[in-house]
């Protein structure tokens, strides 16, 4: 890895690529992985009625995803600084790091299973902590 590139924001810029990708693949493949992914019955049956809800909702989520995908790289220093990077990076490892911890409290009774719950607020923590750490390391540079 070259100088100055920092690993944990590296891999959380994959992490959230990786996310958004796979909400579009939910797109694309349809109610089958609106289920197999936990989106719930409810949105799991709009998409089979060919309502534009899920897509929408869906899209605009990995739209953001890979939003944050290109914050995490440009704070790695792979690519030029974004506008308002500092405070935006900080905002993405908040984000990550609640919807891990608060995940389970939050989602608690809303049609999702259980399973989704837990395990996209493990991977959510997880994203949340590459970020933390990415940061801390690259708070002077960035700050």
């Amino acid at each position: 890895m070259p100088e100055g590139l920092n690993l944990p924001l590296l891999l959380g810029a994959a992490f959230s690529a990786i996310a958004g990708v796979l909400h579009l693949a939910v797109i694309a493949i349809g109610p089958r992985w609106y289920r197999l992914f936990g989106a719930g019955e409810r949105m799991a049956r709009a998409a089979e009625q060919g309502r534009a809800y899920p897509a929408l909702v869906t899209a605009a989520i990995a739209a953001v995803l890979l939003v944050w995908s290109a914050y995490a790289l440009s704070a790695a220093g792979l690519m030029r600084p974004l506008p308002l990077l500092l405070p935006v990076i900080c905002l993405i490892t908040l984000v990550y790091l609640a919807r891990g911890l608060l995940g389970p409290l939050v989602l608690a009774g809303t049609g999702r299973s259980r399973r989704f719950i837990a395990v996209s607020s493990a991977i959510c923590l997880g994203g949340g902590l590459l970020h933390l750490l990415g940061v801390v390391q690259q708070w002077l540079v960035l700050g």
